[in-house]
């Protein structure tokens, strides 16, 4: 555990004083976004966020290089995780600056993401199981095994980029899964008497750091956003620890817990990026519905409805996080007891308790802000009304 802490406080330092630094470099290159109908900042707000996550990720990387137990993940067996970070991440922060600074197509971007699949599965990261009802994995060939990693690539890093909409709500949302992510590994594998070094706990940990390391930066007012360089890198290394984890528990040596555990990794990123997957459909489906182009943009996003519901920016994310947060810990929590019906009471119970305070809190605003002064009305006129 000291070496993922260790690998978590660097990928969290070095993003956090790389951020000034790249900022002035967004301004300098032009990289800005400036406001526009659907967005919720008013001031060009430079962009090119993600370069700076991207320097705390090879960071924390090159340190666990010179960790005598992270060393050995790096490069365990048919899987070079930290080449394969590198070499994806670098590919999509270069596609995702030039988008940054020139707006490239989506068609583009499409098949750079699809690029960086490929080299993850040239590097060994690729889904080579499922679990199947009964609890026994059942094995992908190639034919099915690829096609499959590269949609789950994809897919996630498209979520993440569709959330991306307020200050500091995607490093947020995905930092929390990360989070789940590395306890779910960490916790079953201790429990289990396996051993807690893995690429995907890794690869979990850093990103946790670099998120974390960013978002004093982005948190509403932001001073720079992530852009498509960083809401596509941590998707990308989302979609890597959550293909990493997929299969790597055996059922027979989970005993009772023997078919939740296992499928744990297929529901745990949909399950916890829910709302920008829902939002991503939603909106595919708003803008097809009405002759769009499924990438047009608009204002009904889920956090814009947050927001004309009474919410401010800051409360807007903080729900997010908090219904984020339920479910990751009631499927960590699930993934390590047998108390199903415990953890299911508890998590219905919190979840009921948040539905009623996300309803009242705008309301609460609202009375407790204080009234505005009466402008003075001007004088009327003596004059008749004109009749016409």
């Amino acid at each position: 555990m000291r070496e993922y802490l260790l690998t978590i406080l660097v990928a969290a330092l070095v993003t956090y004083l790389l951020t000034p630094a790249v900022r002035r470099f967004a301004v300098w290159f032009g990289a800005q976004a400036a406001p526009r109908d659907r967005d919720v900042h008013t001031i060009p707000t430079p962009r090119l966020g993600g370069l700076a996550m991207f320097g705390g990720v090879v960071a924390a990387l090159v340190v666990a290089t010179g960790l005598p137990e992270m060393k050995r993940v790096l490069a365990n067996g048919d899987i070079t995780v930290g080449k394969a970070l590198l070499l994806a991440g670098g590919l999509i922060v270069l596609i995702g600056i030039a988008d940054d600074r020139w707006e490239i197509d989506a068609l583009t971007k499409f098949a750079g993401q699809v690029a960086a699949a490929g080299i993850f599965i040239m590097q060994g990261i690729q889904l080579y199981v499922i679990p199947l009802p009964n609890g026994t994995p059942l094995s992908l060939p190639p034919t099915y095994g690829v096609p499959l990693t590269v949609l789950v690539v994809v897919a996630t890093i498209n979520a993440v980029n569709f959330i991306d909409g307020l200050d500091g709500l995607a490093a947020g949302v995905v930092g929390i899964a990360a989070m789940a992510l590395f306890f779910y590994a960490y916790l079953l594998s201790k429990s289990n008497g396996l051993t807690t070094l893995s690429g995907a706990t890794l690869t979990a940990a850093v990103l946790v750091g670099a998120c974390a390391g960013f978002l004093p930066h982005n948190f509403n007012p932001a001073r720079i956003f992530m852009g498509d360089t960083g809401s596509m890198l941590i998707g990308l290394l989302l979609s890597a620890s959550t293909i990493m984890l997929t299969g790597q528990f055996d059922p027979a040596l989970l005993g009772a817990y023997k078919l939740f555990p296992f499928w744990v990794p297929l529901l745990l990123v949909p399950a916890v990026a829910a709302v920008p997957f829902v939002d991503m459909l939603l909106a595919v489906w708003r803008r097809t519905n009405q002759g769009r182009s499924p990438f047009a943009p608009d204002k009904l996003h889920l956090h814009h409805r947050l927001l004309e519901l009474g919410h401010s920016v800051r409360r807007a994310v903080l729900i997010m996080y908090f219904w984020v947060g339920l479910v990751a810990a009631g499927l960590v929590w699930l993934a390590n007891t047998n108390s199903q019906l415990l953890v299911t009471s508890v998590t219905a119970g919190i979840a009921v308790a948040g539905v009623a305070v996300m309803v009242a809190a705008p309301r609460v605003a609202a009375r407790r802000a204080p009234a505005e002064p009466e402008q003075p009305q001007p004088p009327r006129s003596r004059e008749p009304a004109n009749p016409l």
